[in-house]
């Protein structure tokens, strides 16, 4: 494991190499990046709907890392995790047409593939196959996103992204496949578990409840969830990268 300060030096080449994808590449990623999240997401509803009240949530937050797990090692952009490269943009080391491009694709690509998922889990008998526990629950999250006060979900938004972030800061200066596991594993439970709020994660979690059944309208997921959850997210990525480029620019 490198000290922090390396992998804010790190950070520079990852950076680079993030802007300089080409488009197709990088939504293509990005597709495969959001599908990682929503079966991270469908793991875990399943695991709930399935296991006893008190333990439920605890499961959950235990099978949703895996998703980042999969984006680090098998090779993904999410856009959530993608917001440390703001702090090499305020450093001067990274030009931000470039950022803003790999964010903008990241965002789109995140969708689309956690929309996929959404569809095989809805329309694939997933969410149907120990009975209708589990539809039920999907329907229910989704009811409960949506109907999230902005400010709740904006400020949830930020906290998830800090700890999102540090998953990913941290696994970035590790060299091994178990230490880039246990490293994403831990903030992202702890995420679940503290009940922030994920963007990616939502393009999962909500059209997987409408398409179950949820009493959602697409106006309620995006304006009510997607907007707010996102901007929290920006907030809180672009702080923490922005605390760690004050902390180790030259």
């Amino acid at each position: 494991m490198i000290s922090s300060k390396e992998i804010f030096e790190k950070w520079q080449g990852i950076t680079a190499g993030k802007c300089a994808l080409k488009p197709l590449k990088c939504f293509i990623l990005a597709v495969m990046a959001g599908m990682f999240i929503g079966f991270g997401g469908m793991g875990a509803t399943l695991i709930q709907s399935s296991a006893q009240m008190g333990l439920n949530k605890l499961l959950g937050a235990s099978v949703f890392p895996v998703g980042l797990m999969m984006v680090v090692m098998a090779g993904g952009e999410l856009f959530t995790g993608n917001c440390i490269m703001v702090g090499q943009g305020l450093c001067g080391r990274a030009k931000w047409a470039g950022i803003l491009k790999n964010l903008f694709i990241a965002y789109i690509g995140n969708m689309v593939g956690a929309f996929l998922v959404s569809v095989i889990a809805a329309c694939g008998g997933v969410l149907t196959g120990y009975g209708d526990t589990t539809a039920q629950l999907a329907m229910t999250i989704a009811q409960n996103k949506a109907k999230m006060p902005f400010m709740d979900a904006l400020i949830k938004g930020i906290g998830c992204n800090i700890l999102v972030c540090a998953g990913v800061w941290m696994a970035s200066g590790a060299s091994s496949a178990i230490s880039k596991a246990a490293l994403c594993f831990f903030p992202v439970m702890l995420f679940v578990l503290c009940g922030l709020e994920h963007s990616i994660a939502n393009m999962y979690y909500i059209p997987a409840g409408m398409l179950a059944g949820a009493d959602v309208t697409i106006g309620a997921y995006l304006l009510n969830n997607l907007l707010p959850v996102t901007l929290g997210n920006v907030i809180g990525g672009a702080g923490f990268a922005a605390a760690y480029c004050q902390v180790y620019r030259q």
